[in-house]
């Protein structure tokens, strides 16, 4: 198991990486900003314009540190990894196991997500009261419910597709009654691009963590290029997009806890002429301090029946499901909020 990921998080514009010797080197306009020694990270997110040198992403690969590069406005745009971990014989099992098991497989990571996304609303309803006799929030969860038994006898991916598009309907329809700061509203989600700020949290909450699923597959020697239930598209990591669907409701949960608790603000946002709503670069630095916090925060992960670091969840659930690849255990174990 590795330790907390040590993750460095490039967040001004126009920052720019350059290596000296075996040092990570930040400038500013042509100005050293920091420097820190490459033995301190073990993974870096940048979202600046300006990017890195060669000889900088050279030095990434070999030392085997994934550098994922993110627009501004916290878009996915690629990642520098080198080769994947691993064998070829554990790629060759994935390619196997998710041939023969891919309806199993998206069954169970779908009726997870809308568990978990059950437990969300269920929280909400505990910590606010005017929820407790609310007829939507009721609604939504008997439908929630009803729909994982639909899931179950689901004979198709795209069955399974139809079925989650109508829950995340659902759940995000009465999203905005569990916000309880009045300078933010949701009426539903939009994604490319998010046209409010709260669109814009969970937007950039769920790329971070489909970096950090990413990262944590190559490290077990899984390819986070090949899914189960995402398919495959060029660029994308549908592996990592598979296995973040089972633990959006910590994304989520966490963005509402940005939002409820005033850490962020309206004037956290950059206001497109188009509609668009980015987080700006205070308001990045804002939710990257948060999130780390949290993934320094332990739980009890409901498998192994032991406190964790979330930080570390990706990686359980990465072991986990290489584990299964090899035949080490019999199913793979979504990770179900307790």
């Amino acid at each position: 198991m590795r330790k907390l990921l040590n993750t460095l998080y490039i967040t001004n514009e126009k920052a720019y990486l350059t290596l000296d010797g075996e040092n990570i080197v930040c400038k500013i306009e042509d100005e050293d900003n920091f420097r820190i020694p490459f033995d301190n990270v073990e993974s870096i997110v940048c979202f600046s314009f300006l990017g890195c040198s060669p000889a900088f992403m050279g030095k990434c690969v070999e030392k085997c540190i994934p550098l994922s590069f993110i627009s501004p406005f916290g878009k996915y745009l690629a990642s520098v990894s080198g080769g994947t971990h691993g064998n070829v014989f554990m790629r060759v099992s994935q390619i196997d196991v998710f041939r023969e098991k891919e309806l199993e497989l998206a069954k169970k990571q779908i009726a997870a997500k809308i568990t978990n996304s059950i437990s969300v609303i269920r929280r909400s309803k505990h910590d606010i009261e005017a929820l407790r006799e609310d007829a939507d929030i009721q609604s939504a969860i008997e439908y929630l419910k009803s729909e994982i038994e639909s899931i179950k006898v689901a004979d198709s991916i795209e069955t399974i597709l139809g079925i989650e598009g109508n829950c995340a309907k659902k759940y995000f329809s009465v999203f905005g009654k569990l916000i309880t700061n009045n300078r933010f509203y949701f009426n539903n989600r939009t994604k490319r691009p998010p046209l409010d700020p709260v669109n814009a949290i969970l937007s950039f909450v769920y790329t971070l963590y489909v970096s950090e699923y990413a990262s944590a597959l190559e490290t077990v020697g899984i390819d986070s290029y090949i899914g189960f239930y995402h398919r495959l598209r060029s660029g994308r990591k549908s592996l990592a997009c598979d296995l973040v669907e089972e633990t959006r409701c910590i994304a989520e949960r966490f963005s509402l806890t940005l939002v409820n608790l005033g850490i962020l603000s309206p004037d956290d946002f950059d206001y497109q002429p188009s509609g668009a709503v980015f987080l700006n670069i205070d308001g990045r630095k804002k939710v990257i301090t948060k999130w780390q916090e949290k993934k320094r925060s332990d739980f009890n992960h409901p498998y192994l029946q032991q406190k964790i670091q979330f930080g570390l969840l990706p990686y359980v659930q990465a072991n986990l499901l290489a584990k299964y690849i090899r035949g080490e255990i019999p199913e793979y174990p979504c990770y179900i909020v307790k």
